[in-house]
C-alpha cells in the first residue's frame, strides 16, 4: 500500500469529479489524502466523510463573477493575495508530505502541492485538462482563440514544473507537439463509476445544467422548445410550464443525463465528456469571457457531437434547429475513445514504488540451503 497526496483546483465541479473518479479506483489499494480549496473541498469532504480518505482544506485560485460575467479585476486581485501566501502554503504542504511519508503526489491544476513535492524530492504527476494549452497543437482554432491560447499557455506552464508525467484529460484530442510526445499522455474524460455503469436510453426530456445564472432569452427558448426540460444549477423551485427545476442531486442528475435526449450546458470539459460517453449530443453556451470554454465549444462543433452559441444568440429558432439534428450528432460521437480512466490508473501505478518480496529469516534461509545440498 502506497501513500498518495492529491491536490486540485476548486473552481466548478469538473476538477472534483476527476479527482473523485481516480480516488474511487485507488483507495482500496492505497492511502490517499486530498487537499482542496473552495467548492471542491465542499464536494469532496461530504463524499469522503467517515471514510479512509482524508480531505483537507487549502486556499486556492478561483474565478470571481460580477453581473453574469467573469470579473477580471477581482479575480486578479484575489490571485495576488493567494500568491502572497503561497510560500507559507508550500511549507505547510511540505510538512504534510513528510508526516505522511508520501510516495507520490498527483495534482489537478493546483500549484502548491507540486512545489512542495519537488522540494521534498517526491515524484508528482500532473493530471488535468488545462495542460492541453501547453502541449497540444491548436492551429485549428480560429485566430482569436489561438491568440488567447498562446497568452495562457505560459501561465499554465508556470503553475508547476518537474512532473514525472503529464496526463491531459479531454473529450477532444488535438495533436501533441512533437517535443511533448514522450512526456504527455492524452486520455478521454475520467468517468465516475455511476456514469460508467449507466445504460443510456433516449428519453423525452432535455437536460440543462447552467452555473449561477440563466438570461431571460435562454429561459424563453427552453420554455418554447416543445419538450420537458429538467434544469439543474439554478436551485430547486416550482415548475414553470415545461421547465422543471431541481436542487443539487448527483444521482438524480446522472439518471437524468443517462435518459435525456440531449444536454444544454455551459462548456465545461468534464460534463461534456460524460454526456458524450452516454451518447448525448451537447448544445454548449460558453460563459462570457471564459476562453477555455469557447475552445471546448469549438471542438464540440468540429467533432460533430453537438453545437454551441453565444449566450445572447440562444433563441427558439436555434434550439429547434439543434433538436432537429440530434440523430446526426449522435452518429458522430465515438464513445469508445472517451473513457480515460484505465490509462490514468496504469500511469499512476507505474510511478508508485514496487514492494520487494521479503527475504526469509536467516534460520529459514539456512534450512533451505541445507535441503538444497
Amino acid at each position: 500500500m502506497a501513500t498518495i497526496l492529491y491536490s486540485l483546483a476548486g473552481e466548478g465541479r469538473g476538477h472534483a469529479t476527476r479527482v473523485r473518479t481516480v480516488v474511487e479506483a485507488l483507495r482500496d489499494r492505497h492511502r490517499i489524502e486530498i487537499f482542496a480549496p473552495g467548492v471542491a473541498y465542499d464536494l469532496l469532504s461530504r463524499a469522503y466523510r467517515q471514510s479512509s480518505v482524508t480531505v483537507r482544506r487549502i486556499p486556492g485560485l478561483l474565478f470571481h463573477y460580477s453581473q453574469q460575467r467573469l470579473d477580471y479585476v477581482r479575480t486578479i486581485s484575489e490571485a495576488g493575495r493567494y500568491l502572497a501566501g503561497l510560500p507559507r502554503l508550500v511549507q505547510r504542504l511540505r510538512d504534510a508530505i513528510r508526516a505522511s511519508r508520501a510516495d507520490l503526489v498527483v495534482t489537478d491544476f493546483e500549484p502548491a502541492l507540486p512545489r512542495a513535492a519537488v522540494r521534498e524530492s517526491v515524484p508528482f504527476i500532473s493530471l488535468d485538462h488545462q495542460h492541453f494549452l501547453t502541449a497540444c497543437d491548436l492551429s485549428a482554432l480560429p485566430l482569436h482563440l489561438r491568440t488567447h491560447a498562446s497568452m495562457m499557455s505560459p501561465v499554465v506552464g508556470s503553475y508547476y514544473q518537474g512532473q514525472v508525467a503529464t496526463i491531459i484529460s479531454s473529450f477532444y484530442f488535438p495533436p501533441v507537439h512533437r517535443w511533448y510526445r514522450d512526456s504527455v499522455v492524452q486520455v478521454g474524460v475520467l468517468l465516475r463509476p455511476e456514469i460508467r455503469s449507466m445504460r443510456p436510453v433516449v428519453g423525452d426530456h432535455v437536460l440543462v445544467y447552467l452555473r449561477r445564472f440563466a438570461p431571460d432569452n435562454v429561459m424563453s427558448a427552453l420554455a418554447g422548445c416543445g419538450r420537458e426540460v429538467r434544469i439543474y444549477g439554478l436551485g430547486e423551485r416550482p415548475a414553470e410550464g415545461n421547465l422543471k427545476f431541481f436542487g443539487v442531486s448527483e444521482q438524480g442528475f446522472i439518471e437524468d443525463l443517462a435518459s435525456c435526449q440531449a444536454l444544454v450546458s455551459n462548456a465545461g470539459n468534464q460534463l461534456i465528456g460524460e454526456a458524450m460517453f452516454l451518447g448525448k449530443p451537447v448544445l454548449a453556451i460558453p460563459e462570457a469571457k471564459n476562453f477555455e470554454q469557447f475552445i471546448n465549444a469549438f471542438y464540440i462543433r468540429q467533432g460533430g457531437g453537438g453545437d454551441w452559441c453565444h449566450v445572447h444568440e440562444f433563441d427558439g429558432r436555434l434550439m429547434s434547429g439543434f433538436l432537429e439534428r440530434l440523430d446526426e450528432y449522435r452518429g458522430h460521437i465515438d464513445r469508445n475513445r472517451l473513457d480515460g480512466l484505465p490509462t490514468v490508473l496504469e500511469t499512476v501505478e507505474s510511478h508508485l514504488p514496487t514492494v520487494p518480496q521479503s527475504s526469509p529469516p536467516p534460520h529459514e534461509l539456512r534450512l533451505l540451503e541445507s535441503r538444497a545440498s
